[in-house]
């Protein structure tokens, strides 16, 4: 064990995502392990900054692996990007004794800690932690998978009144700058058509398609929509332009919004927050920092924080060819 490393602040910032929590009891467990202490910080970087911490031992975090959310809260923090409030945050963390930092979040939280690091050269490790899978380094994300069900689930829900009243409907998933999860829960649900920002399918096209779907016999339709897709300025204008040159579709809009977020962690996210955690921990105490922990390939990797940040998640082209043949 690092004889640095004696006390390890975590905390989650950015939108929560399922299996944060787990994350959190992995971080808490593993520190209580290798018998070093563990410190909470409630808030984020707004908690950062204000000094809210709280020592966590091992049955702080009892009952927790299958809750969603975060027992940390989290919060976006204005403060945190100014000098400021970044100095305050050091002082509290000296003034507490904590050496090093678990950030568990997205690209905005591996950012902030990206600076804090330069500024201060505090040790450093981020955990994946969003619904959307569009971090660089890592196969899945905390939260994906969770996220990735529960949409499903509420397709299949929704199919079941598309057929029942002959209905087309668009039904919008997050995803603002990838369609990671509108693909892949297009696919699972057997959605008639999936747009996302990666391909731009165009209007003629989707108009091309629903009159082929029709021609093939189907009375009803899903299309999954990525809140990020270029088609039309929203879906709602979709609605209203497939409406327009479409009469024979009665024409309907779900959006699923933060539904997406909640609910009980996969086993999935469960596992791979457990995972995780440990390896955050354990890069912490052999001096390492500045690193996010992924999975690749079903090994537990590590990817400088900033590649991680910069880089960009390629849409996956195989299931893309999959998408348009299931559609036939």
């Amino acid at each position: 064990m690092s004889e640095k490393i004696r006390k390890i602040g975590v905390l989650t910032s950015g939108g929560d995502a399922p299996g944060m929590n787990a994350a959190i009891r992995s971080v808490v467990r593993t520190c209580a392990y290798h018998e070093i202490e563990c410190v909470g910080i409630y808030r984020g970087f707004e908690g950062l900054i204000e000094g809210d911490f709280k020592v966590l031992s091992a049955r702080s975090v009892n009952n927790i692996i299958h809750t969603g959310g975060t027992m940390l809260k989290s919060a976006r923090s204005k403060t945190f990007r100014t000098a400021e409030g970044r100095k305050a945050a050091h002082t509290h963390l000296k003034n507490a004794g904590i050496d090093a930092l678990v950030l568990i979040g997205g690209d905005g939280t591996f950012t902030g800690g990206l600076v804090f690091n330069k500024e201060f050269n505090f040790p450093i490790i981020g955990i994946p932690g969003t619904i959307d899978n569009d971090i660089f380094g890592t196969n899945y994300t905390l939260g994906f998978d969770t996220a990735l069900n529960t949409v499903v689930q509420v397709i299949d829900k929704i199919r079941d009144t598309a057929s029942s009243h002959k209905r087309l409907f668009f039904v919008e998933v997050m995803g603002r700058d990838v369609g990671h999860l509108a693909l892949n829960a297009g696919v699972g649900a057997g959605a008639e058509e999936i747009l996302i920002p990666e391909e731009d399918l165009g209007l003629d096209r989707l108009l091309e398609s629903l009159r082929r779907s029709k021609k093939s016999g189907k009375s009803s339709s899903i299309v999954v929509v990525a809140e990020g897709d270029k088609i039309g300025k929203n879906v709602f204008e979709l609605k209203d332009y497939v409406n327009e040159n479409l009469e024979e579709y009665d024409v309907r809009v779900s959006v699923l919004g933060h539904m997406q977020r909640g609910g009980s962690p996969s086993c999935f996210d469960r596992v791979l927050a457990s995972r995780m955690g440990v390896k955050a921990v354990e890069t912490l105490l052999e001096g390492k920092s500045n690193y996010m922990v992924g999975i690749l390939n079903n090994v537990m990797a590590l990817t400088p924080l900033e590649k991680a940040v910069k880089g960009e998640t390629d849409i996956n082209m195989e299931l893309l060819r999959v998408s348009d043949i299931m559609t036939t």
